[in-house]
C-alpha cells in the first residue's frame, strides 16, 4: 500500500509498505480523505511542537472499516467512521477525570506517531465514531471543528457574549461561526486583508477588522464601548498571542488555541490588573466531536466554503509548497486516497 512520509523538514515521500495486520481491539480502516491543517504545514516547514521525523501525517481523518471484530459501538464493515486521533492512556488522573484531551501520555495521530496518510491503517475500535449520516468532506471536517467547539465550552461561551477570535484561518473560523450559531457577537481579528474578505464575504461574520493602531477603538464600537468578555487567538503568531488580551474586558477570559513552538512574555500588571482568566485549549474530546457531527447534520456551518482545495494523493508531493504561500488562499484542503 501506498503512504506518504515526512522525512524531515521540506520533504515529503511517496511510498510502499505492506498492509497492516489488524490486531484483536482494532479495526483495519480504509483512508478515505485527509484534512491538511496547520499542523501538517508547520510540520512540514520544522516549526511543530512535539514533533520528530521521519513522520507519517494526517489526524483530520475520514475512513470506511474493512476489518473490524463485534464491538460495543455496533461498528460494523463497510461504515464510515470519523476517527478521533488523540490516543490516550486511560489511566492518568486526567484521562480518569475525563480529560483525555490532555492525557499525560498522549500520543497524537501524525504528530507524536504516524497517522493517516496512507491507503490503510489500524485504529483501536474505541477511537472511532460512525458517521454514516455525513458524507466523507464532513467527517473531515470534524476534528478542526471540534478544536474550536472544545475552546468555546472552556470558556463557557453562551448567547450574548462578547467574542473576538485572533486569526481567521480554519480553527480561527470554527470557533468564529459556532460562536455566532451560539448567539454571540463575534469580531473577527487578523492582518491578512484576504482571510477577513474570506471570514465576512462566505462566512457572513459582520465584523471583521485589520490589525492595527484603531482597532481597539473599533471592537469597543461593536460591544457598546466595552471590550470583550472572551478573547481566543487561533493565530498561533508570537505577537499576536502576546497582545491578544489587549482586546478583553476587565474580568474577561483569554484562551490560547493557537500553539506557539517557544515562548510567550506578558505583562503581568495587565493580566492581574483585568484579573485575567487564562486558559489553554487543547485538542477535543469524544463529546466535542459528537456536537459537532450535530451541527454538521443540520446544514448550518457552511462545508463547501470552507474547503477550499481538494486534490488527489499523488498531487501533494508538489501542494506543501504551494499552500504555504499566502496566495494560495488556503482555508482547508482535503486529499483523497
Amino acid at each position: 500500500m501506498k503512504y506518504i512520509v515526512c522525512e524531515k523538514p521540506g520533504v515529503l515521500g511517496l511510498k510502499d509498505k505492506a498492509a497492516p495486520l489488524k490486531s484483536d481491539g482494532e479495526a483495519l480502516l480504509r483512508i478515505e480523505r485527509v484534512g491538511i491543517c496547520g499542523t501538517d504545514l508547520h510540520a512540514y516547514q520544522g516549526n511543530q511542537a512535539f514533533f520528530t521525523y521521519p513522520r507519517i501525517l494526517g489526524h483530520e481523518l475520514a475512513g470506511t472499516v474493512l476489518e473490524i471484530e463485534e464491538n460495543d459501538q455496533g461498528l460494523k464493515v463497510g461504515d464510515q467512521v470519523a476517527i478521533l486521533p488523540y490516543l490516550a492512556c486511560n489511566q492518568c488522573p486526567s484521562c480518569v477525570e475525563g480529560k483525555t484531551n490532555c492525557c499525560e501520555h498522549l500520543q497524537v495521530l501524525g504528530v507524536h506517531v504516524d497517522g493517516g496518510m496512507q491507503q490503510l491503517i489500524n485504529i483501536p475500535i474505541p477511537y472511532l465514531i460512525s458517521a454514516n449520516k455525513l458524507s466523507l468532506e464532513e467527517i473531515v471536517l470534524i476534528e478542526p471543528l471540534s478544536i474550536g467547539r472544545h475552546a468555546l465550552v472552556r470558556a463557557g461561551v453562551e448567547e450574548s457574549a462578547c467574542v473576538v477570535v485572533i486569526g481567521c484561518g480554519p480553527i480561527g473560523l470554527g470557533i468564529l461561526k459556532q460562536a455566532q450559531l451560539m448567539g454571540a457577537n463575534v469580531v473577527a481579528l487578523d492582518v491578512n486583508e484576504a482571510r477577513l474578505a474570506f471570514a465576512g464575504e462566505q462566512f457572513g461574520i459582520e465584523n471583521t477588522f485589520l490589525v492595527d493602531d484603531k482597532t481597539l477603538v473599533r471592537c469597543r464600537t461593536c460591544f457598546n464601548g466595552s471590550l470583550a468578555t472572551v478573547v481566543f487567538d487561533a493565530s498561533g503568531n508570537k505577537s499576536a498571542m502576546e497582545t491578544g488580551h489587549h482586546y478583553m474586558r476587565y474580568g474577561g477570559t483569554y484562551v490560547l488555541v493557537g500553539l506557539y513552538k517557544h515562548g510567550l512574555n506578558f505583562m503581568h500588571p495587565e493580566l492581574h490588573a483585568k484579573e485575567t482568566t487564562l486558559l489553554c485549549s487543547r485538542n477535543a474530546t469524544r463529546e466535542d466531536f459528537i456536537a459537532v457531527m450535530e451541527l454538521l447534520s443540520s446544514g448550518l456551518f457552511p462545508v463547501s466554503k470552507y474547503i477550499t482545495h481538494q486534490i488527489e494523493m499523488k498531487e501533494i508531493m508538489t501542494s506543501f509548497d504551494l499552500w504555504i504561500k499566502p496566495k494560495s488562499h488556503l482555508i482547508k484542503a482535503l486529499v483523497k486516497f
